[in-house]
């Protein structure tokens, strides 16, 4: 549901009633991860995807139905091979969706709109959800914040709501959207209760330092796959909001010395354009030195092996240089600006991921993989 929290976030604001589904497990090569959700408004407008077109219709008619009747529903959805337009999953994998309505008069609706409110504004926030249990806990929200305050609740038991709160707070701090299981008063004993957590935190951080041509593409492709971009370049007469209108932060700085100031962490990705020694080097052993998601330098093989020959001389360790992506990007055979950019966004997926970069065509490798961290964008996930 978080993943769509612009869109939804102004249907409230409107007014409107609606229904969303969302995917809560998945099995198999399903084509959405926990969290990807589908809603439906009072006039048959459809935001999202849950499957990328393979039960959106069952899934539109499911979401019109919740609407009608203000019941929350779990449906499974999988592969059929006995009807190739049955509805079902052709990739052959398995999803379960929750169908919640979100009326004017549902108790939950506020709970849902101040989740919608703050992802759309970039604040770290984790919702829970009843999947399954007693009928009278369907539909009802609990809404965690990272300092532990919280708005909602099931009603059923006041340790249900603890419980829930705190495995929501830890789900909120890895950025992680997956099911939970727990008793029905809150404990692991009794009645057993399924609930989805989406956590929703701020972008994750792309630095491009070198406000060079190749940059302004790679500003469009961070843009395009979640990331928050920052554009750092000492030169006042390249790092310009002209030359990088796309980019959220355009900063007129040494790289290292902004780098040394600003705030990274494991989701962070730096790419490094300026093949310029004076930047590079002092840049490059700060930046192996730090706990990000990814470090590249553009460069030839050439350039690559002098910057490697003199970050030793300034320190910087082989098991360092092991963390360093250079020449940057997969190998495209890339020659436009846009072509690179390309190239340097599909080895950071493939990094955050776990994929090899090789062609899928006649590999037996998995299409989806479960990578190390979670993806950019607002809904983390398990992925």
């Amino acid at each position: 549901m978080l993943d769509i929290a612009d869109e939804l976030n102004r249907w409230v604001e409107q007014g409107r009633d609606f229904a969303v589904a969302t995917v809560v497990a998945v099995g198999g090569s399903a084509p959405r991860q926990p969290g990807a959700a589908l809603a439906v408004d009072a006039e048959g407008t459809a935001i999202g995807s849950v499957s990328g077109g393979c039960v959106e219709g069952a899934v539109y008619e499911l979401c019109r139905q919740s609407l009608e009747d203000g019941e929350t529903v779990l449906e499974r959805f999988g592969y059929s091979d006995e009807d190739a337009f049955a509805v079902g999953l052709t990739c052959g994998g398995v999803i379960d969706i929750l169908v919640t309505p979100v009326r004017a008069d549902d108790p939950a609706r506020p709970v849902l709109a101040a989740a919608l409110a703050a992802s759309a504004r970039g604040e770290a926030a984790a919702v829970a959800r009843v999947v399954s249990g007693p009928a009278e806990l369907m539909g009802r929200a609990l809404l965690v914040h990272p300092d532990g305050s919280r708005a909602g609740g099931f009603g059923a038991h006041p340790e249900l709501d603890r419980t829930v709160a705190a495995e929501a707070g830890a789900f909120l701090d890895a950025g992680r959207t997956s099911t939970l299981e727990i008793g029905e008063q809150g404990s692991r004993c009794g009645a057993p209760l399924t609930l989805l957590v989406e956590s929703s935190v701020p972008a994750p951080r792309m630095i491009v330092f070198g406000a060079i041509d190749f940059a302004s593409a790679l500003v469009r492709a961070g843009k395009f796959l979640g990331y928050h971009v920052t554009v750092c370049d000492a030169r006042p007469v390249f790092a310009t909001r002209l030359r990088f209108p796309d980019a959220d932060e355009i900063v007129v700085e040494w790289p290292h010395e902004y780098l040394r100031r600003t705030e990274v962490d494991a989701r962070t990705v730096l790419c490094v354009l300026t093949h310029d020694a004076k930047f590079d080097v002092p840049l490059l052993k700060l930046a192996l030195r730090l706990p990000v998601a990814y470090v590249g330098a553009m460069g030839s093989r050439r350039t690559h092996l002098d910057r490697n020959a003199r970050l030793r001389e300034v320190g910087v360790s082989d098991l360092e240089l092991t963390r360093l992506r250079s020449p940057i990007g997969l190998d495209l055979g890339a020659r436009t600006p846009e072509e690179t950019a390309l190239s340097i966004a599909a080895e950071i997926v493939a990094a955050r991921r776990g994929g090899t970069g090789a062609s899928l065509t006649g590999a037996h490798t998995p299409i989806h993989h479960d990578g190390p961290t979670a993806p950019a964008g607002r809904i983390g996930s398990v992925a």
